[in-house]
């Protein structure tokens, strides 16, 4: 099997069911975004030490490619996965699992800390931007986004921020607080 076709040659590429769409679409855009956040996703597992953490982004790379396929099929396709309330329960239940093991926040934090609780939240403002994308597509005339989808990514960004705060409880790093200047 051959990687190019040559098929996109035109500034065009296809959705799932054979219809051809510009590259820059609303639609692209969103998928692409998603695309981009699982690669960041990689990145953190192929750095972390940390197995648990590696284990739990590899399920949620998984899902992001069932997300990925439901955007690329604007028509619901029974051959296609569908993300459900299952799934951004999961999230929740997660989370909730990882903020007992933390201290409350009492102010906000900036970015960093250890080099995994960092790239986690560089893929946190990914997740945010893709979002965003899907809740533009959403508002676009003749255009439609599984609400589970985004209930999905809303969530996720929540739970990779509190894995950013895991991730430096397990390198044994505090959080690093907003620290606004005052006049």
């Amino acid at each position: 099997m051959k990687i190019y076709t040559k098929a996109g040659d035109d500034g065009t590429t296809g959705l799932f069911g054979g219809t051809r769409i510009s590259k820059s679409a609303p639609r692209i855009m969103a998928y692409g975004e998603i695309d981009e956040l699982n690669a960041c996703l990689g990145v953190i597992r192929a750095e972390t030490p940390h197995l648990p953490l590696k284990n739990a982004l590899g399920e949620v790379q998984n899902h992001l490619f069932t997300v990925g396929a439901q955007l690329a099929s604007p028509n619901a396709d029974p051959k296609i996965e569908r993300m459900t309330a299952a799934h951004t329960e999961s999230l929740e239940r997660q989370i909730d699992a990882m903020q007992q093991t933390l201290s409350p926040l009492k102010n906000f934090i900036l970015p960093g800390g250890s080099k995994t609780a960092a790239f986690l939240h560089l893929a946190r403002t990914v997740c945010r931007r893709a979002e965003r994308s899907m809740v533009l597509l959403s508002h676009m005339p003749d255009e439609t986004v599984d609400a589970w989808v985004l209930s999905y990514i809303n969530r996720l960004s929540d739970y990779l921020f509190v894995m950013s705060r895991v991730a430096n409880q397990l390198e044994h790093l505090s959080d690093i607080p907003w620290i606004p200047h005052r006049s």
